[in-house]
């Protein structure tokens, strides 16, 4: 059973986890012992998810962050190969630092980034199961890395605030799809991109008022600060579409909107296209990790206009996971697939789903996505 006892003196006898247990299938035919090793490993990747969520902020910073995926991937890795990446293997990994960042002109992720001491990372992973087939376009996922968020200057109240350490809970999710397409083999190509850093207040920070400039040159009034995950996924989404790829999502603990409108029991799932949204749906309902699709009207957009930008980061009205979903929008090409999973209340569970999802973070939606990459067509 998966438990959040590593920094426990005493551990629990009586939860298995705490010994060595080796489970077997017993009289299983090939099929069905193939089918338990598919689980096994996307347990595995879900697991990992959950462990990066679950840890405490002083123990996953951007750069640990790092460190762990590198830890986790270390059979699938090739050399290191310089600059922080890692190549010739079935995974290639490269963790990007903020000189990088700088020089993409990434300046809204490094706006939210410059409040923390904690120096950003953006980790960029490749895996290609098309057996060299360089000519299929990409899927990239995409997600949200802050692993704090206190909410800068517009700072967030005390009560809850140690969940914060899971914001990066859709960066541990993506991490754990590709750790799964890579582990079983699939014959898809995907990227995953994380950008990783703290929201903090300093004399640093960035301030309600302040204009950043994305990697597109678009202009964003910061009218929140705790409306940063937004700010770090637009530099990453523009940067996503340089792959040209066939499709891209992205995956955020985004709103606190969207908890209000679905609660715990389903995904919101925004998308401008019909076709992805029915395979998104497929594989939630196959995986139990239900997405319901919520509205992406041209009419939310007018809630991010700003007087001193060419936008907002926070509507002016109601539907706040809405003009979140408008507001990536603006970073995505119209001609690529895309689709906004906002899983703000998905993310952690309160125990009452044990022993399958115990308490903590629920490493959501490994299972649905992995499902969406085991299905979908190569061509």
């Amino acid at each position: 059973m998966f438990q959040t006892d590593e920094h426990k003196s005493k551990k629990d006898d009586k939860n298995p986890s705490a010994n060595s247990v080796t489970i077997s299938p017993y009289n299983f035919d090939h099929e069905g012992n193939e089918a338990w090793e598919v689980g096994k490993q996307i347990a595995s990747a879900q697991n990992f998810s959950r462990m990066l969520a679950n840890a405490p902020a002083n123990y996953l910073t951007p750069s640990k962050f790092v460190e762990h995926t590198l830890n986790k991937f270390e059979g699938l890795l090739g050399s290191p190969s310089g600059d922080g990446a890692y190549a010739g293997g079935l995974v290639k990994i490269v963790a990007h630092d903020q000189k990088w960042a700088e020089d993409q002109k990434m300046g809204c992720f490094l706006g939210v980034a410059r409040g923390s001491d904690e120096p950003p990372q953006f980790l960029e992973i490749h895996y290609n199961g098309l057996e060299g087939d360089n000519d299929v376009p990409p899927v990239v996922l995409v997600g949200k890395g802050v692993t704090f968020d206190s909410g800068g200057i517009s700072i967030k109240p005390a009560s809850g605030m140690g969940l914060m350490r899971g914001d990066m809970g859709g960066a541990a999710a993506v991490v754990g799809t590709v750790y799964a397409a890579a582990a079983l083999r699939l014959k898809t190509k995907l990227i995953v991109l994380t950008p990783l850093c703290e929201n903090m207040p300093s004399g640093k920070a960035v301030k309600p008022g302040d204009v950043l400039y994305a990697k597109n040159g678009k202009s964003v009034e910061v009218d929140n600060t705790d409306a940063e995950g937004r700010l770090i996924l637009a530099d990453a989404l523009v940067y996503a579409a340089t792959f040209k790829p066939r499709t891209l999502i992205d995956v955020a603990t985004l709103t606190g909107a969207i908890s209000v409108a679905l609660g715990p029991l389903a995904i919101g799932a925004f998308s401008n296209s019909d076709k992805l949204w029915v395979q998104l749906d497929r594989a939630g309902r196959t995986s139990a990790e239900r997405f319901w699709r919520m509205p992406l009207f041209p009419a939310y957009k007018s809630q991010l206009k700003s007087d001193y930008a060419d936008l907002c980061n926070v509507g002016k009205k109601g539907g706040g996971s809405c003009t979140a979903a408008a507001f990536l929008k603006e970073f995505v090409p119209a001609n690529v697939q895309w689709a906004h999973l906002d899983i703000a209340g998905v993310s952690h569970s309160d125990g009452s789903d044990k022993p399958y999802i115990p308490k903590g973070m629920a490493g959501k939606p490994v299972r649905a996505l992995v499902e969406y990459l085991r299905t979908l067509p190569t061509q």
